[in-house]
């Protein structure tokens, strides 16, 4: 693994108050892009009368946001090693403030995707510069908290989404709200450029490197199996809730399950709270038990999916103390993904975090426009463009136990490859799970019975 780290001297010697400055910039950056990317989410129902689109043309103005988010990874974590954090966080924002000036205005679906491709461009940027931002002013000990603080927090933007934003538009209309979610973005732009740093000591870092020079950084990064652990961990979490929150949460709640839009935007940031209690409790364990983080991520994801499994089997219409359950796995579970972002820090020196990171965020993202498309073509399919019921969800829904499958075998399979490397290359020889426990066990005077 990477012993890179962060200069210990020069964070000893800025103002103890500064690094908790630096990463509220970086947070309230990745809320408001959050608030962007999840803007459609709450607005899909209004979305479907206003440009008269099926529940398949609705998929595709959320995938081709994700699609071009995931696409955008692995230039952006190129463009983040080359120019440093907090330009990209500039870009970013001004780029999501003029795709959601181009929603508000769009006279048709068409021209509402060209302004939802602007903000998946621009929100593509944010998170890995977060966490690149962390990586430089925090302690090591303390990095893998400090990316679950971000990756939770963050998703403040939902709430902003589900409440403030989803009143505005009804009690408004489409234009004024998605007009008032640009202006956030324009905040930001100042924001960052009047206070962040990208490392201490210097307000712009990367490394000046050659177009070759990147691509070479790019390779060597996705050559390391630590990297694509990091990928199939973030496939395999993080979809449920991005799929959930972006925008099929709310039209399942209030077309499929009967409930109040009231209820169903409350509802729809219930994974975000959940996420704000679980992780940093994720956070302290993959720092406390470094070895043991693809157990902890298959663990999470398991659950997942037979929680959801077992919704889409109960009889009739669930009771809505389940769903609830299910809302509180699904939270604990997006929490989850972080973890990728961890093995893309310690299985890479600093010189390629960015590059390594953009390789593990397409992972979640991936997963997650193949789950949009694939639930919209499923609940056409069973109403034949009709308003969707339950029983079409309760179809269609199944990619998400299916696509949790199908990323844990991926996942099994590279983490074999990981280890073998750190055997070779470190020494370092990880016993199975329960060989683990057993020896603890004995250590201690225990036996099993």
């Amino acid at each position: 693994m990477s012993t890179d780290t962060p200069n210990t001297q020069s964070l000893s010697l800025i103002p103890p108050r500064l690094p908790g400055i630096i990463f509220t910039l970086a947070l309230v950056a990745y809320i408001v892009a959050v608030t962007q990317r999840s803007s459609l989410g709450v607005a899909g129902v209004d979305a479907i009368a206003r440009f008269d689109a099926s529940a398949t043309a609705l998929s595709t103005l959320a995938v081709m946001q994700v699609v071009v988010y995931a696409a955008a990874q692995i230039p952006v974590g190129m463009l983040l090693d080359r120019f440093g954090p907090s330009r990209l966080i500039i870009s970013g924002a001004a780029l999501m403030a003029v795709g959601q000036v181009i929603v508000a205005v769009a006279p048709s679906i068409e021209v509402a995707v060209v302004g939802r491709i602007l903000v998946g461009l621009g929100d593509a940027a944010t998170f890995v510069s977060g966490l690149r931002i962390i990586s430089a002013w925090f302690r090591p000990r303390k990095v893998p908290v400090m990316q679950q603080w971000l990756g939770n927090l963050g998703q403040l933007g939902q709430f902003i989404s589900a409440v403030p934003f989803s009143t505005l538009l009804h009690l408004s209309e489409w234009t004024v709200a998605f007009l008032t979610t640009a202006s956030l973005s324009v905040i930001v732009v100042v924001a960052a450029i009047a206070g962040l740093k990208d490392v201490p000591g210097s307000r712009f870092g990367g490394q000046p490197m050659s177009l070759s020079g990147a691509f070479s950084t790019l390779g060597a990064a996705f050559g390391r199996p630590g990297t694509r652990l990091g990928f199939w961990s973030h496939f395999t979490t993080q979809f449920p809730g991005n799929v959930f929150g972006l925008l099929w949460g709310y039209p399942l709640m209030v077309q499929g399950l009967g409930y109040a839009p009231q209820l169903a935007s409350t509802l729809l940031i219930l994974p975000v709270v959940v996420g704000m209690f679980v992780g940093p409790m994720i956070g302290l364990l993959t720092a406390r038990f470094p070895l043991r983080r693809s157990n902890l991520v298959i663990g999470i994801a398991i659950t997942s999916a037979i929680f959801w499994s077992l919704l889409l089997l109960w009889p009739g219409q669930p009771p809505l103390w389940f769903y609830i359950l299910v809302l509180v796995v699904t939270g604990a579970a997006t929490t989850g993904s972080n973890i990728g972002f961890d093995f893309a820090r310690t299985f890479n020196p600093s010189s390629s975090y960015g590059s390594a990171s953009g390789i593990v965020n397409v992972g979640g993202f991936t997963a997650s426009a193949i789950a949009f498309l694939t639930i919209g073509l499923g609940i056409d399919a069973v109403t034949g463009g009709a308003e969707p019921t339950w029983d079409a969800f309760r179809v269609a829904m199944w990619t998400f136990p299916v696509l949790t499958v199908i990323g844990i075998a991926a996942l099994l399979h590279v983490r074999g490859k990981t280890r073998n490397r750190m055997a070779a290359e470190e020494g370092v020889v990880v016993a199975p799970l329960w060989r683990a426990l057993a020896r603890r066990m004995r250590r201690r005077g225990d036996t099993w019975e």
